[in-house]
């Protein structure tokens, strides 16, 4: 990689990630503006460099760890809000097809802004809400993320019978204190803990029963 100043989040963030050196500078761009563009968009309570590198970046790609995203092909994020966990996993992983599920029309216009300066491509803004999302489209999608957006209760309609999403995989981050609620139980394939700095994270994969 070039040589460029680097601080102390940043060179962390390399050493855990290992992202290459265009990847890097896509990341560099999206902190950049992320913390430009927070007061404009409300995108995050995260307003330093190294939170956004850590709390943000960093826990987001932090599911290559436990799954294997070289076969996934399509990955939807259930309100996304500034983009997090789907856009640092499409950095990641650019083969990847995104769907970015986030009604307020702010944070869908920094989305696209924040496509365009990074050179994203095959990324579908979708502004639907998520009960209107699970009843009325029907993309193909493998896994469906999501950092704590809505509580599991609703999460879990998409498990449905009738629901088109009932065979895909939903992978929730969770806090290391989360309680799911009692119909999610059933669901719940795995959890795996991680760190990130010095908080314990959660990643809870939930997928339908499969008949007897």
């Amino acid at each position: 990689m070039k040589s460029r100043p680097m601080d102390k989040a940043w060179a962390e963030f390399i050493a855990h990630v290992q992202p290459n050196e265009q990847q890097l500078e896509q990341f560099e761009k999206y902190a950049d503006y992320l913390l430009s563009c927070n007061e404009q968009f409300n995108l995050t309570a995260i307003t330093d460099l190294p939170g956004v590198v850590r709390q943000h970046f960093e826990d987001s790609v932090a599911l290559g760890k436990f799954i294997d995203l070289n076969a996934v092909t399509t990955i939807a994020d259930i309100g996304t809000g500034a983009g997090f966990p789907a856009l640092p996993l499409k950095i990641m992983y650019p083969h990847l097809k995104v769907i970015l599920i986030e009604v307020t029309q702010k944070k869908q216009q920094f989305l696209h802004d924040t496509m365009q300066l990074l050179g994203l491509t095959d990324i579908e803004i979708c502004g639907l809400d998520w009960r209107t999302f699970v009843r009325n489209t029907d993309y193909q999608v493998d896994v469906f993320v999501t950092r704590a957006a809505l509580a599991d209760l609703e999460l879990i309609r998409m498990f449905r019978p009738a629901c088109p999403y009932n065979q895909a995989l939903l992978v929730y981050w969770a806090s290391k204190d989360w309680l799911p609620h009692e119909k999610a139980v059933p669901l719940m394939q795995r959890t795996e803990s991680y760190r990130i700095g010095h908080k314990e994270r959660r990643l809870v994969f939930l997928k339908a029963l499969q008949p007897a």
